[in-house]
């Protein structure tokens, strides 16, 4: 019965899209106040319930949210990103991608191409990218937890080409410019001739869990068209998130 209670005022507040103060659980579920109180402060210990101001009233918390996003699949995610990814697509008129960290590594999971049929782009594919050497997995380490990027530091690191960065130095330097400037960028340190940017896709406070990126020729993906997309990314990234957490809420 307790359980029950917990569970159906987290669908209450879930479902209202906005805070809730504990008079308005208390109505729609008919508790007695002290029980209600006693319930929501409950949940608010555990973190399944959050008070964003001083106000009395709460949101679904960044634990649940959390807890949403860890089982939710890709094809779930690439769902609720994919018509962000595909405008942007077409705007920019380049391939960006979504890029998702789990399990201690990056994947790419989803890709969009641009519709110009004259435009020669390139696909990055799908799959795991290495944590020092491209554009999505830097994204994400630069705003990990410094434990973690000591992790990636500590690992054998693969030169895949002349322009890879391998040593510890060059890398704690180039997080720091990322976590800097919002953005990383891949100059041919994967595929000689291939450049990409991406930047970090943030849940609330759980971090930089995606980033959404885009890649192209190096003819076209020099460094200043590369910080131009860069910096549009970050507003993308935004949008992305949005979308990923509203569908999480609207799961719970």
């Amino acid at each position: 019965m307790h359980l029950e209670r917990l569970i159906n005022l987290l669908e209450i507040i879930a479902v209202a899209g906005r805070p809730v103060s504990v008079l308005e659980v208390q109505k729609a579920t008919d508790l007695p106040k002290p029980t209600c109180y006693r319930l929501v402060q409950t949940l608010v210990e555990r973190k399944l319930l959050d008070q964003p101001s001083d106000d009395g009233h709460y949101v679904v918390g960044e634990r649940l949210i959390r807890i949403a996003l860890l089982g939710k699949s890709d094809v779930d995610v690439r769902r609720c990103a994919a018509p962000l990814l595909k405008s942007a697509a077409t705007k920019f008129n380049e391939t960006v991608f979504l890029a998702r960290f789990r399990d201690s590594k990056v994947e790419i999971i989803h890709v969009e191409t641009p519709d110009d049929p004259g435009r020669a782009y390139i696909h990055p594919g799908l799959g795991e990218r290495p944590m020092h050497a491209c554009s999505c997995s830097k994204a994400i380490a630069a705003f990990a937890e410094p434990e973690f990027q000591e992790k990636i530091l500590s690992r054998s690191m693969k030169q895949y080409t002349e322009h890879t960065k391998i040593t510890k130095a060059e890398l704690r330097a180039e997080f720091e410019e990322i976590s800097e400037r919002g953005f990383a960028d891949c100059d041919q340190e994967i595929d000689l001739g291939i450049a990409s940017v991406a930047a970090p896709v943030s849940i609330g406070n759980i971090g930089a869990t995606f980033s959404v990126g885009a890649v192209g020729p190096i003819r076209r993906f020099e460094k200043n068209y590369r910080h131009e997309i860069g910096r549009k990314l970050t507003g993308l990234s935004d949008n992305i998130s949005g979308a990923i957490q509203l569908c999480n809420v609207a799961e719970v």
